[in-house]
């Protein structure tokens, strides 16, 4: 059956999503300020700004099957997160709840730093978030405004997204840095094709006749330390690892995400661990061909 997705925040997800789902089929429409990177994606361009919808009428949202609402905020300040997440999440809810046929269901694409554990816990759906950082505070008021809303909603916390154009720890492995041994720093990691495999493949889910929980933790299966991921970078470029990454005097969180919640829906990860993923990266990338030269 041919669906309507309407995918608000079409950036780098957006669009590596929005490209699959065309190949299903289904009609895609993405919603961004600037709408010239959709050119010749076969998506649907839909040019406007978040902060237009304060007043605006139904009509200003087009009717779709499905919603995805992958904002990414201007800038690292808590106005910018406010504007993005809880404030925007909340008008396009009011928009799309008053069209003649509502959304299916609504995708809010958030992120595990809702979670700030730092002494390596594992964490799942059911672990209460504890942020103490605006940026987690505000996306956990998103997430509550989707979950408490009359329209069918599911939040997706990815872990830190790596991929095409994400290179920038490759960039500092080449370099010959790498991060200390101690104190022990786990890194949830999920490749840019499981971001987008994980949307398509619960909106498949729904469409079997599936239910779909409020929340689901989006990391591959192998949560790591992160001075291993860059140690076995390391290997790849046969770089030498010449300077240790001092540790922020405020120490980052350290956690270990629980994907066991996704995987029970039948989704099968494209990268289960960084080496499978990274592995591409540095081959697409032409890492290794420049290393060798």
């Amino acid at each position: 059956m041919k669906l309507t997705v309407l995918i608000i925040g079409c950036g780098d997800i957006g669009i590596n999503l929005g490209r699959e789902l065309l190949e299903e089929g289904h009609q895609v429409i993405g919603l961004r300020r600037n709408v010239e990177a959709l050119e010749g994606t076969g998506i649907k361009p839909l040019k406007l700004d978040l902060n237009d919808l304060e007043d605006a009428e139904p009509s200003s949202l087009p009717q779709a099957d499905y919603v995805v609402y992958t904002v990414s905020a201007d800038r690292f300040e808590e106005s910018a997160y406010q504007a993005a997440y809880p404030e925007g999440l909340k008008r396009v809810l009011r928009i799309m709840e008053q069209h003649k046929t509502p959304p299916r269901r609504v995708f809010f694409v958030s992120s595990t730093s809702v979670h700030g554990q730092q002494e390596g816990e594992v964490v799942n759906e059911e672990t209460p978030p504890d942020s103490t950082s605006f940026s987690g505070t505000l996306m956990c008021e998103a997430e509550q405004a989707l979950i408490n809303h009359s329209l069918p909603g599911t939040v997706i916390r990815f872990s830190g997204i790596y991929g095409p154009g994400r290179d920038r720890l490759i960039h500092q492995v080449a370099e010959g840095r790498v991060a200390a041994i101690t104190p022990v720093v786990y890194s949830n990691r999920i490749h840019r094709d499981d971001c987008t495999g994980i949307i398509a493949h619960l909106i498949r889910y729904q469409e079997s006749g599936e239910t779909l929980a409020d929340i689901y933790l989006g990391s591959d299966c192998e949560p790591v330390t992160m001075h291993n991921v860059m140690m076995w970078l390391a290997k790849q470029l046969n770089v030498e690892a010449s300077e240790t990454m001092q540790s922020p005097l405020r120490r980052r969180t350290s956690k270990r995400c629980d994907n066991q919640r996704i995987i029970g829906t039948g989704y099968q990860f494209r990268f289960p661990s960084y080496r499978e993923g990274y592995a591409q990266v540095l081959k697409e990338g032409g890492f290794l061909e420049v290393n060798k030269a």
